[in-house]
């Protein structure tokens, strides 16, 4: 209930979470009599329910108690790791003066994975605590659970705790409550249960956390909590008391005049947000006018629809109709009977100036483009507030859910031909277009696939358009993290140089089955995919980065030749990197690739008062007539003050 309350403070008032739970629980302690609550979906927005600790995080999946990382060998790569995920209220779990017992029911779905492989970790508990310390204090790791230290397995903390068990060794986790468990097992639905008979009051204080832990040794497995219920009864206290009454009084007389204080402030906020929304929705009805008057003057291409035909469509944007979620909003699959065709419908956000500027530039810029390679834009809507882009549905999903989430990962073949796909849409937006268009997030998430499994680029929400033979312009930072060239981040500059970098860790993706961040290496710090195959070419092994999933089922000399071609355009140094038509050309054997050097360079950073740049200071590259002399070493930083003194080999 407190935890209601405070969220709707959150919403109504535009305060911090952290202040809108201080608020509450100082004001109305004693008002809190039982807890309930109904998390039936966990992801990233809950974090204002639940406190983590440890190595735990909340990811669209759900609670993620470990991380998890295995290798191309499965071997896990982040062991020995200890997360906690704890709902942020309290539970009165029994009354001093009355010695009454609460009665709770909780409910919750999990699941543990051990990514195939025959060796996993210790499982999962859902506990009941009195926490005083934090993980990181003492070590807890494997059958430990979180919950007792490592070795000694002492109890830090009293606790009551149910375990999924699936490394029964020596376990210190007793005195488990009722459980009843359902599941599949051989192909059979089960239904079974477990109980014991226990007197938490002598072993749990009043007030407890309660929460779900994990801990890994020197197996991995993921745990991921799904969704979570709760429901407990309330007490009654047997001797009211002068303190509790006193206690009442206090709370009551500061709380009312903040919470008056709070409801005047939230009636300005109301009525400043109101004034915004207006203003955003009178900025979307000029953006259609325009755009009305600008589809009008094309005889084909995308059409207006209404949003009661896109509504019916999407039988109301119902939630299992919905495809995914992004930045921008929602997608979901619709049938549009006009067309006699399944379409995609894409939901802009339109709360913001960002959200109009996209949905602008995917209108302006996709409907004038016609390419086999992109995906194509049928028609818009805005109405009723709403941003709306309606393309053509793709049956294969997204290229990322092929390498990184299905059990039947794509074959060579289609992952050669879906590269060369990519190739040719860039090559496309770059050179063949009567204007140069920058994607500006060029990842495999927004490479869809038709039903033959050709390559369809999206989302042109970020795209930018220049002319011909223009330098690159400085523009609002946009990308994925993993794909963004490193020049970007320096310079703020979009160039096709920098489309290209992305394209080239799709590439190494695309072979190597991994992503553009492998995730957090043991002894600290991030390995990106670009420099784990560079390293393993320069120790001559190139082909030890080939997707194992992929066996030997694929042509070794067009897997070395993408994998080349993706270092070429991943290049740290934008000046040695292809043009994209040069890519193309590669993929199809037509031109002769350059010889990379062994390391990967390492850019250096120096600073002047006028503007930043980078340069390479050691190493040679070359590709045909255009050579990269460079010379690299190790990254520093440098202050040249004044460059006029200073003289560098090769800078841009």
């Amino acid at each position: 209930m407190a935890a209601a309350f405070a969220a709707l403070l959150c919403r109504f008032l535009d305060i911090s979470p952290a202040f809108a739970f201080a608020f509450v629980f100082l004001v109305f302690p004693s008002l809190v009599c039982s807890l309930s609550f109904d998390l039936p979906s966990i992801g990233e927005d809950d974090n204002v329910s639940l406190k983590l600790d440890g190595d735990a995080s909340i990811t669209p999946q759900g609670i993620q108690l470990t991380p998890y990382y295995y290798d191309a060998y499965k071997l896990p790569v982040n062991n020995y790791k200890a997360g906690r995920a704890m709902y942020v209220e309290s539970l009165h779990l029994w009354d001093n003066d009355s010695g009454d017992l609460a009665d709770f029911t909780t409910r919750f779905t999990f699941n543990i994975d051990s990514n195939g492989t025959t060796p996993y970790a210790d499982g999962i508990a859902f506990f009941l605590a009195k926490i005083s310390k934090p993980l990181s204090s003492y070590p807890t790791y494997g059958n430990s659970l979180g919950l007792t230290q490592w070795k000694t397995e002492k109890a830090v903390d009293p606790f009551v705790a149910v375990v999924f068990d699936t490394y029964s060794i020596n376990k210190p986790l007793t005195n488990i409550l009722q459980v009843v468990f359902t599941g599949f097992w051989n192909g059979q639905y089960l239904t079974d249960s477990l109980s014991c008979k226990i007197d938490l009051r002598k072993h749990l204080p009043e007030f407890i956390t309660i929460g779900f832990s994990a801990a890994t040794g020197i197996y991995s497995e993921r745990n991921t909590v799904k969704s979570w219920q709760f429901n407990s009864t309330s007490l009654r206290s047997g001797s009211e008391g002068k303190n509790k009454k006193k206690g009442v009084v206090i709370g009551l007389s500061i709380g009312v005049p903040i919470l008056v204080a709070l409801l005047a402030l939230g009636i300005c906020t109301y009525h400043k947000k109101m004034c915004a929304e207006k203003i955003n929705n009178h900025e979307v009805i000029i953006l259609g006018q325009a755009m009305d008057t600008e589809f009008q003057m094309v005889s084909t291409g995308p059409k207006k629809f209404s949003y009661t035909e896109l509504e019916t469509a999407t039988n109301n944007f119902a939630y299992e109709y919905k495809l995914g979620e992004g930045g921008f909003g929602g997608v979901y699959r619709g049938f549009l009977s006009r067309l006699n065709l399944d379409v995609a419908v894409k939901r802009v956000s339109s709360g913001s100036k960002q959200g109009i500027k996209e949905y602008a530039a995917e209108v302006k810029i996709i409907s004038r483009l016609r390419h086999r390679n992109l995906v194509p834009l049928h028609g818009w809507c805005h109405e009723k507030g709403e941003l709306l882009l309606i393309y053509e549905y793709m049956p294969e999903g997204s290229l990322d859910s092929h390498l990184f989430k299905r059990n039947s990962p794509l074959n060579w073949g289609l992952r050669y031909k879906i590269a060369q796909g990519l190739a040719s849409a860039l090559s496309y937006l770059h050179e063949d277009w009567e204007q140069c268009v920058l994607h500006r997030d060029i990842k495999s998430s927004n490479v869809l696939l038709d039903s033959d499994f050709n390559a369809r680029l999206g989302d042109f929400g970020l795209a930018w358009l220049v002319d011909h033979g223009n330098a690159a312009e400085k523009t609002i930072s946009g990308g994925t993290p993993g794909y963004v060239a490193p020049e970007c981040a320096l310079t703020y500059k979009t160039s096709k140089e920098s489309d290209v970098y992305s394209f080239g860790i799709v590439a190494l993706e695309i072979a190597c089955g991994k992503k553009a961040i492998l995730g957090n290496e043991p002894e600290g710090g991030v390995k990106m995919l670009v420099e784990w195959v560079w390293d393993l070419y320069g120790m001559g092994k190139l082909l030890e980065a080939v997707d194992p999933k992929l066996g030997r089922n694929f042509v070794e000399q067009e897997i070395e030749q993408l994998m080349m071609i993706g270092l070429w355009c991943a290049h740290p140094d934008s000046n040695c990197r292809p043009k994209i038509s040069q890519a193309l050309h590669g993929l199809k054997f037509q031109v002769q690739l350059p010889t990379l050097p062994p390391k990967m360079p390492k850019p250096i950073y120096s600073t002047s008062y006028s503007s930043p740049h980078w340069q390479i200071l050691e190493g040679h590259t070359s590709s045909g007539n255009n050579s990269c002399p460079s010379r690299f070493t190790s990254p520093s930083i440098m202050d040249t003050g004044s460059s006029s003194s200073t003289s560098h080999p090769h800078t841009h």
